[in-house]
């Protein structure tokens, strides 16, 4: 019952437990990774899903995955990565349910200029 009431005023204690997990994990990389996994979690804590904590959990704790894996791995991280760490991102976070701020306003441009084209169309 305490763990109800207190979870409506501070948010998934489950959640944050996930989260600290996802910490010590990142913590327990090498430098490199370590320094990528802050780089990246900066990233998509920004412009990944705001309005879903599920998500997001579920997005840190797979990054937190992939990048243990490649590390035990020995994969240089560019392989990881590629050229163009901001397309890499773009396209870890298509994975994932969720909007964010720009994804809605993405969504909106892409409404609005299908129904502006449609009255083009129409000749009005």
């Amino acid at each position: 019952m305490a763990a109800k009431w207190l979870e409506a005023i501070v948010g998934s204690l489950e959640g944050k437990k996930q989260y600290k997990e996802y910490r010590a994990r990142v913590k327990a990389l090498p430098e490199g990774y370590r320094e990528a996994a802050g780089a990246l979690e900066r990233y998509l804590l920004n412009l990944g899903p705001s309005d879903n904590s599920d998500s997001l959990i579920a997005m840190l704790t797979d990054l937190a995955d992939l990048l243990e894996q490649h590390a035990a791995a020995g994969t240089p991280l560019r392989d990881v990565v590629g050229t163009d760490p901001v397309d890499f991102a773009e396209t870890f976070m298509q994975n994932y349910g969720g909007g964010s701020w720009i994804r809605k306003e993405q969504s909106k441009l892409t409404t609005a200029i299908d129904a502006a084209e449609r009255l083009d169309q129409k000749g009005i």
